[in-house]
């Protein structure tokens, strides 16, 4: 005689809810690790923003040769107060350069490439590594 789906032991059933909670548990565990990740995106980004130290602050709002950057993630280009930008740069900002995490990047990649003529000698990050982690970094000092 088969067992049918109801004579079977209660213990068979059991196992889909010892599914279920491996399952929960293991979203969990990988929701937790974003930030954790995150967290050392920013140290990284940290020790990369030390090359940008000579002429930018990200941690004031003073301005040093270059605009402060703190605060600079989803600001308007050239709108730092007190900063004398190149004419490149704020017509930019006029046209509507928003420094958001793809405009950042391609700055940071090649600053006279995206915006030609602009006052800043710095030539750009070539490593992709190295602009994600800073770019995090600067998130963190934009709040």
């Amino acid at each position: 005689m088969a067992y049918k789906h109801m004579d079977r032991p209660s213990y068979v059933h059991s196992g889909s809810s010892w599914v279920k909670c491996l399952s929960i548990g293991a979203s969990v565990v990988v929701a937790l690790l974003p930030p954790i990740a995150q967290a050392q995106d920013i140290e990284a980004g940290k020790t990369v923003f030390k090359k940008c130290a000579a002429c930018h602050n990200a941690d004031t709002d003073s301005n040093k040769v270059g605009p402060t950057l703190k605060g600079v993630v989803a600001r308007t280009a050239g709108t730092v107060p007190g900063y004398p930008y190149s004419k490149a740069m704020k017509d930019a900002g006029a046209a509507g350069l928003v420094w958001d995490e793809p405009n950042l990047t391609e700055y940071l990649i090649n600053p006279k490439a995206k915006v030609p003529t602009n006052k800043m000698g710095f030539p750009g990050l070539k490593k992709p590594d190295d602009i994600k982690n800073v770019i995090a970094y600067l998130k963190s000092v934009s709040g």
